[in-house]
């Protein structure tokens, strides 16, 4: 199992009444996919910016589309930059590759046999590990689940990774979801100023 298949198997076991913004949940992939592809030495950080290595194989096809979208001619992306075109839509690409793989599954909604309810992790070895990891509080995806809000309040923060590429990549990832957060909350608020404009208020 890789670290964004684990953030979404988690995101989908931990919280299935109050699932994670898709929007964040698709940043924070894009960073469990940066992690995966710095252990791999597929890329080293040059201050903030992602240097790709050697071309290497990946074992997982959306980590192997990740490595081959990577950007090769200097000054290279910078991580905020990947996290925002990288995890474009990435938690759908995520459920959808889990589903086909048997990971996830979707029982029927109701009566209605064509209408399908929201996915569930199955009862597999990789849902197992994934839990395991998650309550071990492993630092990766201990900072990633904090950053989607699945956490639990008042869970105190890790002490970081002790890899300082890696904590680059989260801090960015935190920073990114709190940005897309912020402007999530603007955007309701101007479309409430604007409706009770219309109503007089």
């Amino acid at each position: 199992m890789t670290t964004p298949r684990d953030l979404m198997i988690t995101a989908i076991d931990v919280a299935p009444n109050r699932p994670a913004e898709q929007g964040e949940l698709s940043l924070a992939l894009a960073g469990a996919e940066l992690v995966d592809l710095l252990a791999a030495d597929a890329v080293t950080l040059e201050g903030d910016r992602i240097v790709p290595g050697l071309r290497t194989g990946m074992d997982d096809p959306l980590l192997e589309q990740a490595a081959a979208s990577l950007v090769r001619e200097a000054p290279y992306e910078s991580v905020g930059d990947w996290l925002w075109r990288r995890g474009r839509g990435l938690s759908t690409d995520y459920a959808t590759a889990l589903e086909k793989d048997g990971q996830l599954t979707r029982g029927r909604r109701g009566l209605l046999p064509f209408r399908r309810g929201r996915p569930e992790p199955a009862d597999s070895v990789d849902r197992r590990l994934a839990a395991e990891r998650w309550a071990s509080d492993e630092p990766v995806l201990a900072a990633l689940g904090t950053a989607v809000g699945i956490r639990g309040e008042g869970t105190p923060d890790g002490p970081g990774t002790g890899d300082d590429a890696v904590d680059t990549v989260l801090a960015a990832v935190d920073h990114a979801t709190v940005e897309l957060a912020a402007e999530r909350q603007r955007r309701t608020i101007e479309r409430e100023a604007f409706d009770n404009i219309w109503r007089g208020d």
